[in-house]
């Protein structure tokens, strides 16, 4: 049985992409210096998956940023405003990615979202009437030739056209079917070129067709496939779904010429019974994603087998489930971790052997190996893994726990007359700059070369100077800085009985920025208070109010690996009683303003609406309102979602029940306003007014018009003003200035 990987992590296995990318940022490194980075990378991932023995090796899965982007730049997707700047292609190309701020203007980059249903961030193509799609990219052929100069022969892998124009945005009178037939043409011309470079194999990868799909849809899909699969020029084309099954869309699919078509089979639900009723064609090769790309634990030999048997095709290639980008690189680096943890895992470098073992026993006796009975020896059970009583409290949950009173009309009153706030509140998302010194405190610390007192009165200090800045700055609503957290949901994991945590396993989240998500082991519960102590002394430096900054339950699953012998309703539920002891701790030591971070409430939401509230927002949305349900009517609860589109469930996130939310918006050009009228949003709201993913700094003029547009959606007496995310990846001197500019707005518009 052949093999194949989807595509492979690439920012190296000690994060080389993002230090290299930063150097150039900063101007220590020049182009052919982070040119030479990027290819040692990409040799360096083509060759491990070579002598793993896998069968098909995508190339082109290389980013310095995102695909989606590099598709845009490939087909000439590019906005006239980045062009103007004048600079090279790759400075044009992070322009575009991070914005820009220079002697050759002044441009915000474009938007960012979440990509399907993972915590990987796509940057959104624009479409413009002025666009002219043509090829003009040759990054596709380029890195196929780079990789058979190595001796590794790849399957130039795509996102395909269907995915390209669904997630693209269209900002002038065009439409998807204005300039469907042109991007056709032009991927037709991709596939002749590579096709004349001795490619045998090209993957599309269209991930969009696991969503709902309408006649509209199908029809669209149909008119850009037909014309490429009859303009193959002798290459194989692999169609390559992943994060759910195809059922609107599958009889169609295999009645088109593709010679490969790979299905999902693990988040697909439906995909095994497709084949089942509809049949699989003859001539066709099935890649069968069974080895999961998106989690971090061992392959279960056993049903991974039966599955293979149970499929009943002839022809079938095992493969991933997705790409191994959402994966770590190798459990070779965690030093640390103990054997007894190790033996269970699986980051991308195992997951190539455990592709080649289950193929190398497909289709034998495999019971008798040694390779199956090895593998079954760990999947005899964890008893470490239970806690009785915090299964006995998650049972022991009433409906009445997950109500708040009294309503919410009445608390927004008491609350605005507690708190005295000013019209439009100025306020911050919780982060402030972890510059070198902080990350230095922690790290110290954390090796024993500091003692905890040091530790503590670095934090502290810096958490003083941090308030007063505020003050200095004229915010409403102040934040400690979290300097005391590596990250939002690792700081909390470590304080968690049940958690996992690595040295090295890196994610990249979008960018250079890589995250460390911890790994559900167990039962989850508190060891004990978390951030009571901090949130105490901050109060303590101001006669302002300051917010206790938590992260829900909801985002704390979906940035962890959660565990697969339980259901993500359980695991959830579980947190969120850990959550809710913080948050009550909080309240009794006099932080009356708490915001519970669900940035990633969207990320697992099932990516058809007839899954949204059975399968997920009908528990994920009680489990934040039990975090809260039992606080004081005074006592205000914020929360904060980014980078995903929030359109759509406006009417969940309204039944969330919190008292202050606030958005990412501001790359999205506040598109968010329109679903918030027309659902007529109780809850106080906060649309991002300035990006922090960028370092450009706002001017008032710019924060101004954006608090006009809000004016016209929002009530003014719900409108608060704040940047769309964290500070923590920004730098000081830009921090102050964006702030200053924001707090001078609010001020100018309450005038």
């Amino acid at each position: 049985m052949k093999t194949s990987v989807i595509g492979y992590p690439r920012i190296g296995k000690d994060r080389e992409l993002k230090f290299a990318s930063e150097k150039f940022f900063k101007g220590e490194l020049d182009e052919a210096g982070l040119l030479a980075a990027a290819k040692k990378i990409r040799e360096e991932d083509l060759l491990a998956q070579k002598n793993a023995g896998i069968s098909y090796i995508s190339s082109n899965d290389f980013s310095f940023y995102d695909n989606v982007l590099d598709t845009a730049f490939l087909f000439n997707v590019i906005p006239q405003r980045y062009k103007a700047l004048g600079l090279s292609e790759l400075e044009t190309y992070f322009a575009a990615a991070r914005g820009y701020q220079g002697d050759k203007g002044n441009v915000k980059a474009l938007a960012m979202k979440k990509w399907f249903n993972t915590n990987y961030h796509y940057l959104v193509p624009e479409i413009d009437d002025d666009t002219v799609i043509t090829l003009t990219g040759t990054k596709p052929v380029d890195e196929y030739l780079e990789a058979r100069q190595i001796g590794v022969e790849t399957k130039p892998a795509l996102i395909g056209p269907f995915t390209f124009l669904k997630l693209a945005r269209f900002t002038g009178s065009k439409k998807i079917a204005d300039v469907s037939s042109k991007l056709t043409e032009e991927y037709i011309k991709l596939v002749s070129v590579l096709a004349s470079k001795g490619a045998e194999l090209i993957e599309f990868d269209e991930p969009s067709l696991v969503k709902d799909l309408d006649a509209e849809d199908i029809a669209l899909f149909k008119n850009i496939y037909s014309p490429i699969l009859e303009n193959k020029k002798g290459v194989k084309i692999l169609l390559q779904t992943y994060f759910g099954d195809i059922r609107d869309i599958y009889a169609e699919v295999i009645k088109l010429d593709f010679d490969a078509i790979g299905l999902d089979f693990l988040e697909g639900r439906k995909t095994a019974e497709l084949i089942k009723t509809n049949g699989f064609p003859k001539d066709k090769t099935l890649f069968a994603g069974l080895v999961n790309g998106k989690n971090i634990w061992r392959n279960d030999y056993r049903k991974t087998l039966a599955a293979l048997d149970e499929i009943g095709v002839s022809d079938v290639v095992l493969g991933t489930s997705c790409s191994l980008l959402h994966v770590p690189y190798t459990l070779a680096s965690e030093t640390k971790l103990s054997e007894d943890y190790k033996k269970h895992f699986a980051f991308a470098e195992e997951k190539l052997t455990e592709l080649s073992e289950i193929a190398s026993i497909s289709g034998t006796d495999y019971a008798n190996s040694e390779i199956f009975k090895n593998n079954q020896k760990l999947f005899e059970g964890r008893k470490d893994s239970e806690d009785k009583d915090v299964q006995a409290k998650v049972a022991a949950i009433t409906d009445a726990d997950y109500v708040r009173l009294p309503a919410f009309a009445e608390r927004e009153k008491i609350q605005k007359e507690i708190l005295g706030l000013p019209l439009f509140p100025t306020t911050t998302i919780g982060s402030f700059p972890q510059t070198q010194d902080v990350r230095k405190n922690r790290q110290e610390f954390k090796k024993g070369l500091k003692s905890k007192e040091e530790y503590v009165e670095f934090n502290k200090k810096k958490i003083a100077e941090c308030i007063k800045l505020q003050e200095e700055i004229g915010l409403d609503v102040l934040v400690h800085g979290e300097f005391e957290r590596n990250d939002m949901v690792e700081y909390f994991g470590e304080n968690l009985n049940g958690y996992v945590f690595t040295e090295k396993a890196w994610v990249q989240s979008y960018g250079t920025r890589n995250v460390k998500p911890p790994i559900i082991w167990g039962d989850v519960s508190r060891k004990g208070a978390i951030t009571v102590e901090w949130s105490k002394f901050a109060k303590s430096c101001t006669n302002k109010p300051v917010k206790g900054m938590l992260t829900g339950p909801v985002t704390i699953l979906n940035w962890s690996f959660p565990r697969e012998d339980i259901s993500i309703k359980e695991s959830i539920l579980q947190i969120a009683l850990a959550i809710r002891d913080e948050v009550l701790d909080l309240e009794a030591n006099g932080i009356n303003i708490i915001q519970i971070d669900e940035a990633a409430l969207r990320e697992k939401l099932p990516l058809r609406k007839s899954d949204w509230y059975s399968e997920y927002l009908d528990f994920a949305i009680p489990a934040f309102r039990l975090v809260h349900s039992k606080v004081k009517p005074e006592t205000q609860i914020h929360t904060h979602m980014c980078y995903s589109e929030f359109t759509d469930i406006i009417p969940a996130i309204d039944a969330m029940d919190a008292d202050v939310i606030t958005f990412e918006a501001s790359r999205s050009d506040l598109l968010i306003l329109d679903s918030l009228k027309a659902n007529n949003f109780k809850t106080e709201v906060g649309p991002g007014v300035y990006d922090i993913h960028s370092p450009r700094v706002p001017s008032v003029e710019e924060i101004v018009t954006a608090l006009t547009k809000m004016r016209a959606k929002i009530e003014d007496s719900k409108l608060w003003v704040n940047p769309d995310c964290g500070l923590k990846t920004r730098g000081n001197e830009e921090t102050v200035k964006s702030l200053t500019n924001l707090v001078a707005a609010a001020k100018q518009i309450r005038g």
